[in-house]
């Protein structure tokens, strides 16, 4: 897995999201300044977890975007998908879009590979947003 700057700025842009969830809505340019991601591509991000259905927004001086669900029901994983598709670090042990090799009965390698895949899927689907809101927290306690 290569997390793109798209999967890293999405997964910031959730994280700020799920910390002011589900007081308020935050305009892109509040999300934009507090996680430093440019405003013309953040936009794109949102629009494409909206569509996706992580998202939701409203119009107004009181309206932006807001989690669609509770932190505690999104998971980093999900969000990496959205944007960056598998986990896997190569087709042939990928489960949402495996891609059959020749080589994959006798190879090797294929068993490192998804070993590598099942540990980062299994520290991705088990961490929420809720998750890193507490971290969040500690680490603003420990300033």
């Amino acid at each position: 897995m290569k997390l793109s700057t798209k999967g890293e700025y999405a997964s910031r842009a959730m994280l700020e999201l799920s910390l002011h969830y589900p007081h308020r809505a935050l305009h892109i340019r509040e999300i934009s300044e507090a996680q430093d991601i440019p405003p013309r591509f953040l936009e794109q991000i949102l629009l494409l977890l909206k569509r996706t259905g992580y998202l939701k927004s409203k119009k107004g001086p009181k309206g932006g975007y807001f989690l669609a669900k509770p932190p505690s029901q999104i998971t980093v994983a999900e969000i990496i998908r959205v944007m960056d598709g598998p986990l896997a670090p190569i087709d042939c042990v990928s489960v949402t879009a495996h891609e059959p090799c020749p080589r994959e009965e006798h190879c090797g390698l294929r068993l490192l590979w998804k070993e590598v895949r099942d540990a980062v899927a299994s520290i991705l689907e088990r961490t929420s947003f809720e998750d890193l809101i507490k971290i969040s927290q500690k680490i603003e306690e420990k300033k």
